[in-house]
Order: C-alpha cells, then structure tokens, then sequence
C-alpha cells in the first residue's frame, strides 16, 4: 500500500492486494449487445420527434441541437447581492447543447470509421469557437452506457457553456498555473514527455498523442489522453493533429471494449484553456487533454464504488497505474465485434 500524489494536490491511496478480495456485491446488468441500428420510438434517432415536439433533421453524419431539459439557460435571474456569507447565491447562466456522432444507433466511437470521428472531432471545435465568443467554459462530455447513467444507446454527447468556470476546471486552471510560475513549463506538457520516455503507464500512442493511465488515476482503468504539442484548446489542433486524434481515440476505446468483451462505459471529458474574456489572457499554463473515467473494476458486471473511505477520507485504487496500462496496452487493436463477425462470415463460407 502506498500513497501518490495527483496533479491537484490530492493523494490517492493504491492498494493493489485488494483485487484478491472475494466479491459478493452488487453485480451489474450486462450492456444491452443487441440495439437496433433505427428506432422509431428513438428520439435521438434522424427524422424523428423528440420529447418537445421538435423534428429532428434526415442527418447523415453528426448532428446538434439544443437540449431539451437544459441545465443551464441564457436568462437565469440574478439573485441580488444581499445574501448572508453563510447562504451565498450567484446566476448560472448558459447553454447546453447535444450532439449526435452517427445517424446508427448501434455503432459506437471505437466502431466508427476514421473519417467518421474526425467529423466529430471537428463539430466540437467548432462548438468551443462558436460558443467559447461568449462562455468562459465549455465542457464536451460523454457519458456512455447505463452505468454511467447514460439514458440513450444512440452515440452522442453533450455541450454545456456557463458564464462561470466549474469547480474542477477552476482547480485544474489554479495547480497549472501554480506549476508554470515555479517550474516555467506547462505542467501537463511536461507530464506527457516524462511519460512518452517511461513507457509504462502508456497505452497507446502515435507522433501527435499519447493515451497513458495517469499516474494519480483514481478510477481502476482510467486514462488521460494528451497531446504532445503545446495546445491551449481543441480549437487550435492542426489538421494533422486532428487526424492522429481520430485514431489514436479510436484504438484507445477499441481496447477498452477488448478488455471485458462488452461496449465499455466510462464518463469523458475534455479539460483546455478557459474561453470568453479569458481568450485576451496569458493561459500558458494549460495545456488541452481529456479525461476517461470508466467504472468496471474485475468485470463486465463489477463496477468500482467510490463510497466510504473515498467520500470521506481520501480516494483508493485497487490496482496500480501501471498494472492497468499494461493490461490495457497488451489487448488486441482489432475490435473484439469486428473479429466475430469475420469469424461469423468465414463459417458461413464453409458451410455454403
């Protein structure tokens, strides 16, 4: 058992033994293997009617529109300033916005073709531009599968730009910049060279990125994926950058289905320089990656809880860093689906 400290001034506690423990919890439905590729009762799906009554567009590659049931909305009333320092309040104002990556129900970012990603990759720096002009945050996010209270199978995510920046984003903003003014590098940049040159918490890589369980992870298959480059914001990644973005996720997620045979779950998402009346700052200090929090710990159906010990003392982790990346980067590039259906083909040729 040991201690590591993560990059906000937490520790995290590793105790790799307990994966021997025997395990009599809860145990999770399996994800649902056979979706239908078009649903007429979908209301993520082309052409249909969403709960509002709006239509959604015959889309054939992504598609946006404004969510539904927003968390946030553009004319939130302030409530006043007289407020007793015990009972503060301030307006929360923005937009929340969805965003379909494929028109099939039934495929998933790692089952998608290269171009395909791309055109997501694309559609979100597009967002941050269009409404980082007047949010000084805007956080892409995905929550994929039921675990991880994903409500719809349809691939998608979702946009939301507030006129605050969030607790995480805010702490993020201060130990970067508490870094750059001791050290005189961007902390993360020099994290993903010390990583690039150790190997061993790395996943998989290529000449623009690097995917690596990080070594503060606190979710047992967690992953940070980083780009070698100096970049502030996804807005700014070259062409080139953004092509080795599309692969680099689409092997990443392709293992992380490879480890337990099942569409994995796991909440994503994107953390870079603050947007607004920051876009006039210095914001050397940061430096663009995403964030993967996947929850399954011995199976499809065993999920880590974060209860107990982790809400009320410190987070735990129940295998190392390096453990997991290994294990993680010696799984097959080819998806495990992709392989059964040759497999399914080839016999069907013999037996015709």
């Amino acid at each position: 058992t040991l201690q590591i400290k993560g990059i906000k001034d937490t520790w995290v506690l590793v105790s790799a033994h307990r994966m021997k423990r025997p395990w009599a919890g809860q145990v999770e439905k399996p994800p649902e293997e056979h979706i239908p590729r078009y649903d007429p009762r979908n209301p993520l799906c082309p052409g249909n009617t969403r709960a509002n009554g709006e239509v959604n567009s015959d889309y054939d590659s992504t598609f946006i529109f404004e969510n539904d049931f927003p968390a946030l909305q553009p004319d939130a009333p302030d409530p006043g300033s007289d407020q007793h320092p015990l009972f503060q309040s301030k307006a929360a104002r923005g937009i929340c916005k969805v965003m379909c990556f494929h028109p099939w129900s039934d495929v998933t970012l790692p089952l998608m073709k290269k171009h395909e990603v791309l055109k997501v990759i694309d559609k979100w720096a597009g967002l941050v531009e269009e409404l980082g002009t007047k949010y000084p945050w805007v956080q892409i996010f995905e929550n994929k599968g039921a675990m991880m209270g994903c409500s719809n199978p349809h691939p998608h995510c979702q946009v939301w730009a507030s006129n605050f920046l969030p607790n995480e984003p805010a702490l993020s903003d201060r130990c970067q910049r508490a870094y750059y003014k001791k050290h005189g590098e961007p902390l993360l940049l020099q994290y993903a060279r010390q990583e690039a040159e150790k190997k061993e918490r790395v996943v998989v890589e290529n000449s623009d990125w690097l995917a690596v369980v990080p070594y503060w992870a606190t979710w047992p298959y967690q992953t940070l994926l980083l780009p070698r480059r100096h970049v502030l914001r996804i807005t700014d990644l070259t062409t080139g950058e953004r092509e080795g973005l599309a692969d680099i996720m689409k092997r990443l997620l392709t293992k992380y289905d490879n480890l337990f045979e099942i569409s994995f779950p796991y909440s994503m998402g994107w953390h870079g320089a603050p947007t607004g009346t920051h876009l006039k700052e210095d914001n050397s200090h940061w430096h663009l990656h995403a964030h993967y929090y996947p929850p399954l710990l011995r199976s499809a159906t065993v999920k880590k809880f974060m209860v107990g010990y982790e809400m009320l003392a410190q987070e735990q982790r129940d295998l190392t860093p390096e453990q997991a990346a290994e294990k993680l980067r010696n799984l097959p590039e080819e998806h495990y689906k992709t392989r059964e259906n040759q497999e399914k083909e080839g016999g069907n040729e013999k037996e015709g």
